[in-house]
C-alpha cells in the first residue's frame, strides 16, 4: 500500500512524524509536502496529494494542517475524492466502513500523535461495508 501524504505549516510537524511511523510498519509513503514549517497555503498541498490518489499516484491519502478542517475541505473539491476529518477511533472506522474514505484529514494542533496513530491504523483496517445502502451513497457521492 502506498499513502500520499501533505500538509500546511500548521500540520508539518505531525505529517512528518505519520509518516515515520507509516513507514516503520511497512507502508510505503509518498511526502508531497510542504516541507518546512514556514507559512504555506493549505489548498495547493491538499489538492496536490487529493490529485495523487485520485491519478492512481498513491492507494490512500492524509492530509494535515492546523485543525484539519481547511484540508478536508480543499481536498474534498478534487473529483472522486472522499476525505474525512476525524477526530475519534468511531469516526475513523466509519470514514472507511460506510463512506469508503479514500483520504483523512488530521488536525496538527488538534490531534495528538497517539491518537493521530490510532485513527490511521483504524482507517486503513477497516474493511468497506458493502451492505447495498452504503455503496449507493458512496455512488452518489461520486456523481456529485
Amino acid at each position: 500500500m502506498k499513502i500520499a501524504l501533505a500538509s500546511d505549516h500548521g500540520g508539518f510537524e505531525l505529517k512528518n512524524r505519520i509518516a515515520e511511523y507509516l513507514r516503520s510498519t511497512g507502508i510505503e509513503v509518498s511526502d508531497l509536502g510542504t516541507y518546512s514549517e514556514e507559512a504555506a497555503d493549505y489548498p495547493v498541498w491538499a489538492k496536490k496529494c487529493a490529485e495523487a490518489v485520485m491519478n492512481g499516484e498513491a492507494d490512500k491519502g492524509i492530509v494535515f494542517c492546523g485543525t484539519g478542517v481547511g484540508v478536508s475541505i480543499a481536498a474534498n473539491k478534487v473529483k472522486g475524492a472522499r476525505c474525512a476529518l476525524v477526530t475519534s477511533k468511531f469516526m475513523a472506522e466509519m470514514a472507511a466502513a460506510h463512506n469508503q474514505a479514500n483520504m483523512l484529514a488530521l488536525g496538527g494542533r488538534t490531534t495528538s500523535f497517539e491518537d493521530a496513530t490510532l485513527y490511521v491504523d483504524t482507517w486503513i483496517a477497516t474493511p468497506p461495508d458493502l451492505a447495498e445502502r452504503h455503496v449507493r451513497r458512496v455512488a452518489m457521492l461520486d456523481a456529485m
